[in-house]
């Protein structure tokens, strides 16, 4: 298939319009061919990942995050000149969908809201007609916090989360944000959340916190937001292009992971 059509079956799901003003979405890398075969999905453009992603035989990479944010000559022997020279000397080219996805609440993004039969959901920031950072909706019915934990186990690894705040008895409103979502905590207790679910809460935002949140980091909810739309992705081109996801873990481990049982 060529590349521009894959491109536009990328931005039908995540539009460019909907990406923030500071934010890189779009082709990061270009390629001399044209001509893609085979596709691979993952959610951070490092060269670990990249390596795999060309051994098993792709043509083109998706990410979720930039290769930089803030583009520079490859001055320096670092993981940014290495995915370069990976991508260069294969001749594939690089595509991330950032914040371009993140907005899109109806694709891969709202994939813990279907999780967890969120009713109504309601954006945590508005930033189009029908796009926004973040969702905060009602559960079918009340749940313990230990029953939403079960519920997120399912789907997401959550060795390393941590807890904020004191865990109500009874959950009936939850809102949430992939990535770094501390900046929306106040607006998730305006919309009535009894827990949000997020990541990368640092330490003077946990001591102004008045309600109770979930920090599962930054990878768990948008490494599977990142096999939503692999599978996407697979359906919307219908055996036209390969795809396939290349699995990641959070570069933070749980210290008691390392202690002798």
């Amino acid at each position: 298939m060529d590349f521009e059509l894959i491109t536009r079956a990328i931005e039908n799901i995540a539009p460019l319009s909907g990406a923030a003003p500071w934010d890189k979405s779009g082709i990061q890398v270009a390629a001399r061919r044209s001509e893609i075969k085979t596709l691979a999905v993952a959610l951070d453009p490092v060269p670990a990942t990249i390596e795999k992603a060309l051994e098993q035989g792709a043509d083109m990479v998706l990410t979720h995050h930039p290769l930089s944010l803030a583009p520079a000559l490859p001055a320096c022997l670092d993981n940014y000149h290495e995915v370069l020279s990976l991508l260069f000397k294969a001749d594939v080219p690089l595509y991330a969908a950032h914040t371009s996805l993140d907005v899109q609440p109806d694709g891969p993004a709202g994939w813990l809201a279907r999780h967890l039969c969120l009713k109504h959901p309601q954006f945590l920031e508005q930033t189009g007609e029908s796009c926004g950072f973040g969702l905060a909706g009602n559960l079918p019915e009340a749940m313990t916090f230990q029953q939403i934990l079960e519920a997120l186990e399912k789907r997401i690894d959550l060795s390393c989360a941590t807890l904020i705040g004191q865990v109500p008895q009874s959950i009936k409103r939850i809102a949430y944000c992939t990535g770094s979502g501390a900046s929306l905590m106040r607006k998730a207790w305006t919309e009535g959340a009894d827990l949000y679910i997020t990541g990368d809460v640092k330490y003077h935002a946990a001591l102004d916190c008045k309600g109770c949140i979930l920090d599962v980091g930054h990878h768990s909810l948008e490494e599977e937001m990142m096999h939503e739309m692999q599978a996407l992705l697979a359906r919307r081109l219908d055996g036209s292009v390969k795809t396939f996801f290349v699995s990641s873990r959070s570069p933070y481990r749980s210290v008691s992971s390392l202690r002798q049982k």
